[in-house]
């Protein structure tokens, strides 16, 4: 992959799947909402002017009440209902978030519903349109996610959907404790332990030496607990930790073709 590589750290807005996986949905910056912004707020107004022309004149020859109810009718349409129902359908994305690669998303990261939808819409017609955007943008300015008022009252934010991702190459197996990791009973780690080993040893190479021993003895101390039987003596804790890593990784993608064999037989007979 050509270019530079962009990497999130490890906050409380990644969700971490079973296997131990962060899966972090970067926010979307205030650039590029302004931008996605800018092109919803377009589109909703030539709907508006569009929707009024036509019902104006459907309206002109029945009175001005008429007139009138047709002309709020119109605001509920354009402002509520319109947007509310596109990004409820889309599952968080309008034609200025999809052309900027955004998606909204609640704040757990999951998908948002017509709830969440109806409410940022509601708020929108207010800070977006009747205070010229100037709420929103300050809102999204000060906030670490980019949330807008509306953001905030929906449980919501807006994320990237499109941005380059490389993985770190994965925990190779010290050679001294291959065969020790070969014959060695290494249960399934607890998510956040085992999310918390991996963390340590890519970020290992860029921590002082002092922290860097005490928290590899603090996970390995830990991490002994699921392993049987021990290292052998003298064992580096650091060295230890890649090893469990290694031997899982190993042991699961071994699980893993194993299964998938099983269910290509059954699938062909």
């Amino acid at each position: 992959m050509s270019g530079p590589a962009e990497y999130a750290a490890l906050t409380a807005d990644d969700l971490v799947t079973s296997e131990a996986v962060a899966l972090d949905l970067p926010p979307a910056s205030l650039a590029s909402r302004m931008v996605s912004g800018l092109v919803d707020v377009t589109l909703t107004l030539l709907a508006l002017l569009a929707v009024t022309f036509v019902l104006t004149v459907a309206a002109l020859q029945s009175g001005e009440a008429l007139l009138w109810v047709a002309y709020i009718g119109t605001l509920i349409v354009v402002f509520l209902v319109l947007p509310t129902t596109v990004e409820t359908l889309t599952r968080g994305k309008s034609l200025g978030k999809w052309m900027m690669g955004l998606r909204t998303v609640r704040d757990d990261a999951g998908p948002i519903t017509f709830q969440h939808t109806f409410v940022r819409s509601l708020v929108a017609i207010v800070e977006v349109y009747v205070f010229m955007g100037v709420p929103a943008f300050f809102s999204a300015m000060l906030s670490t996610r980019g949330k807008r008022l509306g953001d905030y009252a929906a449980g919501t934010y807006v994320v990237r959907e499109r941005f380059r991702l490389e993985l770190p190459p994965p925990v190779a197996m010290p050679g001294f404790l291959a065969a020790w990791a070969t014959t060695a009973d290494i249960a399934s780690l607890p998510t956040s332990l085992a999310l918390g080993v991996r963390q340590f040893l890519g970020r290992a190479p860029h921590l002082q030496p002092g922290p860097r021993q005490e928290m590899a003895g603090e996970l390995a101390a830990r991490v002994a607990a699921y392993v049987a039987p021990a290292p052998p003596p003298g064992t580096p804790p650091e060295a230890f930790l890649a090893a469990v890593v290694a031997a899982r990784r190993e042991r699961d993608t071994a699980r893993l073709a194993r299964e998938d064999a099983l269910r290509r037989r059954l699938t062909r007979s």
